[in-house]
Formats: C-alpha cells, structure tokens, sequence
C-alpha cells in the first residue's frame, strides 16, 4: 500500500489542524492505519491507530483528549483531527498501514507515508 500524508504546517499554540493520509490498495478497509511522530532529535513515537472499520482507536497518553484519529473507507483516508496543540507536538508526522499488532511498536508497521511537518509556535 502506498500512503501519501498532507495538512501539516506552521500554527500557534492552542490551535487545530487536521492531517490527512490517502491510501492506495484494495484492502484499505480492512488495514488497521496509525500515525507516528518524530521530533528532532527524538525517536519516532506512537501517536494513534485504527481498526479498518473505524470502531476501535488506541493513542498514546499525551494526546488523549487532544487528538482524535478517524478514517473514511470510502475515500481510502485516515485523519488526524490535533485541537489545543502545544510546542511538544512538533514533528514530523508520518502515516503506517500496520501488518500486526502491537500499534505502539513501528516493527509492525507495513508501509509508511513520506511524513508531514507540524510546527506549533508558542
């Protein structure tokens, strides 16, 4: 599956911005799809995942109540919905198709998008 991400940019502490990650390949519904982050100088980290119906979602602590991940079969796209966003989430924001489980682990990403800057400026 290729993943092409979008919707990253440069916006102020306390604002939204919604990423977007479009998918290619005929199981996309049935993909369970995350998105990861990398600050500079930092490991890439967990950030959310979904299950291909879009009935389950798991994210990582410090974006409960923030962010909400959602996805759109239809249109072979998940979202990343970022409200209240704060100077720690800049990043480099990528998308993954997983081929297992666990979400929280990038061994068991199968494919991964290009990755989408986000600067939060305080």
């Amino acid at each position: 599956v290729q993943l092409q991400a979008s919707g990253g940019g440069l916006v102020q502490a306390g604002d939204s911005l919604r990423l977007s990650c479009a998918a290619s390949g005929r199981t996309f519904s049935r993909d369970v799809m995350g998105w990861f982050r990398q600050a500079p100088g930092k490991e890439r980290e967990f950030v959310a995942a979904i299950s291909g119906s879009g009935g389950s979602t798991w994210k990582t602590d410090s974006v409960k109540g923030r962010f909400t991940i959602s996805r759109d079969n239809a249109k072979n796209t998940v979202y990343l919905q970022m409200n209240s966003l704060k100077p720690e989430d800049t990043a480099v924001y990528y998308c993954a198709a997983y081929r297992s489980g666990p979400y929280s682990y990038m061994t068991s990403v199968g494919s991964w998008g290009q990755g989408t800057q986000l600067t939060v400026s305080s």
